[in-house]
């Protein structure tokens, strides 16, 4: 099985690495000046591509990246998010974007349950973290949501080094314990 042929399903989610479609929502979201905020910031079309193209490159590299996000009851591009660690990385990370327009609709943790799922089932990693500026209240909430907890302040490989950013995590076993809660509740 080829790994374009892998798709993750929750809920109201498909999760599967991205196609050629997807670049048409991918760069609108992109170019979002509120949606791009805390991931690098506006991007014109053509760096887009690059940033869209270097996804598509994680997964022949290393056999992983961002899924694209498409919502179950429309077919729509919502966001990307899952396992994520270009050269330079601070750790293992399972990391979320959603576009604008779909926000406020849970569609980050329940993605993000599902991809940390597979990272450490499938990718085996023994630590997931997510790394979050420090003013970012919406992507720590959502890190709350899946167990995490704040673990250290770091450092991303630049471009993106200008300030530090907080590193939220949690082990392999802390996960395991922390979906075993959520099934009981």
């Amino acid at each position: 099985m080829s790994i374009f042929d892998l798709q993750l399903e929750t809920e109201r989610l498909v999760l599967r690495p991205p196609q050629a479609q997807d670049f048409e929502p991918w760069a609108a979201f992109i170019a979002d000046e509120e949606a791009s905020r805390y991931i690098g910031g506006v991007q014109p079309r053509s760096i887009a591509w690059r940033s869209f193209a270097a996804v598509f490159g994680a997964w022949h590299l290393q056999g992983f990246a961002f899924f694209s996000v498409i919502e179950k009851a429309t077919g729509l591009w919502v966001g990307r998010l899952g396992p994520w660690q270009p050269e330079g990385w601070p750790g293992t990370e399972v990391g979320w974007s959603i576009a604008r327009e779909h926000w406020g609709r849970g569609f980050a943790p329940e993605g993000a349950r599902a991809a940390t799922d597979w990272a450490f089932g499938h990718l085996g990693w023994s630590e997931v973290i997510h790394t979050i500026a420090e003013d970012n209240v919406n992507s720590k909430t959502v890190a709350a949501k899946l167990g995490s907890r704040f673990l250290r302040m770091g450092w991303l490989p630049a471009p993106h080094d200008e300030k530090p950013v907080e590193i939220w995590g949690q082990s392999r076993e802390e996960w395991i314990s922390h979906r075993n809660k959520e099934s009981r509740a």
